[in-house]
């Protein structure tokens, strides 16, 4: 068992009077986390599921009364795949304003619909997390560093989510799995996605073009579609955890872009299952965009998890100077550059130099890539 880095932070937040949210992609292991967290309270837990039809039927109109006597004695509800319940947000709203001595704790695998369906009837009511795949750090946690960097080639291909880090002899099997059944269903299931085979040409541009700037005007010819459809499924996959987006920093210098973007995927694995490529590092061409799509996806983790509050962006001037990862706080701006090639020694651009002169720089490759994930 792999241990998760929100366990305690989630924990800290029971019996608060708040519900507890935890959002993620499928298959990345919210029902383990939540059962993990509540194998010594089973006696005062009642777990139910929004796949199960009888359950919808139940929630769809419940008072507080019938909550009540529905939950019983029980002092943890536990709602898992809770955006397929019509009406959540006020069910949950119920439960907080009238059944006070009970904690909530709700997975959603699409954000959007279980976001949308909270939002406003919880403002103030509710604690929201982020389950990612898992991370290098916690796989160093779980079992050393020595062990996790001698598996990087691995994760540059086949990637973290939990049941490829268990099950590595089955790494190609399951992320085909994954990529082909898992990935693409909380979208298949909203009315507003009309044609699935344009969806899967979409995410397959996109994972082709990792680490370069995106237009949406360009990926609209690519694959025949208007720019306003591309936009409206490219905002769905951020939404249900596929990909998520760089914006561009600008601030000062007149040459900077400043509304264009970047587009990542959350895991290696799932990108490399969507072109169809597990060929070894030493045979690829894009293993530049390997290492970028890693490092950034490994440090958005390690900033979610560890509840650190840093908006991220890239950066570039029209004369084509660029910057991988520019990271801001309240106090700080911190640049990185990442090559894969611990030979390679880039200088930070003069431009930037002038217009954020107290900006650090740190060059990350494969010597040093653990202290920027841990």
């Amino acid at each position: 068992m792999i241990y998760r880095k929100l366990t305690k932070n989630i924990t800290n937040r029971f019996f608060k009077g708040k519900a507890i949210l935890i959002f993620g992609a499928r298959q990345v292991g919210k029902t383990t986390l939540v059962t993990q967290l509540l194998k010594d309270r089973s006696e005062s837990v009642l777990s139910i599921s929004g796949d199960e039809p009888d359950i919808r039927d139940i929630f769809k109109e419940i008072t507080s009364t019938q909550l009540r006597t529905f939950i019983g004695d029980h002092q943890i509800l536990f709602i898992d795949e809770a955006q397929r319940i019509k009406n959540i947000g006020l069910t949950l709203k119920l439960i907080i304003d009238h059944i006070k001595d009970v904690q909530v704790i709700a997975t959603g695998s699409s954000a959007f619909e279980l976001a949308n369906k909270t939002s406003e009837s919880l403002t103030g009511r509710k604690y929201v997390f982020h389950l990612h795949p898992v991370s290098f750090e916690e796989m160093v946690g779980n079992t050393n560093l020595i062990v996790e960097k001698r598996k990087l080639s691995q994760r540059l291909i086949y990637g973290y989510y939990p049941e490829i880090v268990t099950k590595e002899n089955e790494s190609r099997e399951l992320l085909k799995l994954l990529a082909d059944s898992y990935l693409y269903k909380d979208l298949l299931l909203l009315e507003s996605v009309k044609k699935p085979a344009l969806l899967e040409k979409i995410v397959k541009a996109l994972a082709l073009q990792i680490g370069n700037q995106v237009s949406y005007n360009e990926i609209a010819r690519l694959v025949q579609a208007d720019k306003l459809t591309v936009e409206k499924y490219i905002d769905l996959l951020q939404k249900t955890f596929v990909i998520f987006t760089l914006p561009a920093f600008s601030r000062n210098v007149r040459n900077e872009i400043r509304k264009s973007r970047k587009i990542y995927f959350y895991d290696n694995g799932i990108r490399n299952a969507i072109i169809g490529n597990f060929n070894p590092l030493a045979s690829r061409m894009d293993i530049g965009a390997l290492w970028e799509n890693f490092l950034i996806s490994e440090r958005l983790k390690y900033l979610s998890n560890n509840n650190l509050d840093k908006s991220i962006y890239f950066w570039r001037t029209t004369q084509k100077q660029e910057i991988d990862l520019i990271e801001e706080d309240a106090n700080t701006l911190n640049s990185y550059e990442f090559k894969w090639n611990a030979n390679k020694k880039p200088k930070l651009s003069k431009t930037f130099i002038r217009a954020y002169p107290n900006t650090t720089f740190t060059v990350i490759n494969k010597d040093n890539y653990e202290t920027f994930l841990i």
